[in-house]
């Protein structure tokens, strides 16, 4: 296995990013904060990266923040943890949303703190059915962190939220789908071939109206619906002047697949 925290694999049209921490089941420390970061940018920079991949190396996605980090009898003093958020996970959180290119989580284990949380703010989940998310902030006497009071809220309503929160029970795969909290649950021997098969499909895909579909759903949530009348106005303009529009009626019309990537190129 790779000693680098995080591996960056580039593909035909994607990127896979994994978290490489296995021993700590992925929890973070700063240098794979850094690390995903600099994989991210990367990706955000590349023409022909049209869709990511974000998984976890071993036997779990993320089990949130790396504790032995964070640990104040080690530490010497109270940690400031709110900086620790400002610093890395807030950023984090923000540059997934803003990402203008799909963002497929494939959740092969435990997602636990921050590891949940940080896969719900991705774009589509989908988690292999063994997999777990928990909200295990309560046991150690913190918050829900890393968008974690906002998904849980806006997804699943407040009284399934303080449950999940507080109780720090966790939520299976399977029903983290049929609550609307992910895509979908799949066998795990599928998991990855499943992810896979979406990001390739991003790839080849108008990667310009993705990027606008993205931004017009994460308006809605706050918009009223005549503002959000607008919002589509302004985003359908803007995609139908792309090439991607273009080609997309071409082929259409010629009753042939769209070739986005080319017509990208051309």
């Amino acid at each position: 296995m790779s000693q680098d925290v995080v591996i960056h694999e580039k593909r035909d049209g994607y990127s896979v990013i994994t978290l490489n921490r296995p021993d700590r089941l992925n929890s973070f420390n700063e240098a794979q904060h850094h690390a995903l970061r600099a994989a991210l940018d990367e990706c955000e920079k590349d023409a022909n990266c049209g869709a990511i991949l974000l998984t976890g190396a071993g036997r779990g996605f993320c089990a949130g923040q790396d504790l032995s980090d964070r640990d104040p009898a080690m530490m010497g003093e109270r940690p400031d943890l709110g900086k620790t958020l400002e610093t890395f996970y807030n950023p984090l959180v923000r540059k997934l949303r803003a990402m203008d290119k799909p963002i497929v989580c494939a959740v092969n284990g435990v997602a636990a703190g921050a590891g949940a949380n940080i896969a719900f703010s991705c774009d589509i989940v989908l988690a292999a059915k063994s997999a777990k998310f928990i909200q295990a902030f309560s046991k150690i006497a913190l918050v829900p962190d890393a968008g974690g009071t906002y998904w849980l809220t806006r997804h699943l309503g407040e009284a399934r939220a303080k449950a999940l929160a507080m109780t720090a029970e966790p939520l299976s795969a399977e029903d983290a789908a049929d609550w609307g909290l992910i895509w979908k649950a799949v066998d795990d021997d599928r998991l990855m071939d499943e992810a896979i098969k979406l990001v390739e499909t991003f790839a080849k895909g108008p990667t310009n109206a993705y990027a606008l579909t993205k931004k017009a759903i994460h308006e809605a949530s706050s918009n009223s619906l005549d503002a959000q009348l607008d919002a589509e106005r302004k985003y359908q303009r803007e995609a139908g002047m792309s090439d991607d529009y273009k080609e997309g009626v071409a082929a259409f019309l010629q009753k042939r697949p769209a070739d986005f990537r080319a017509a990208r190129k051309g």
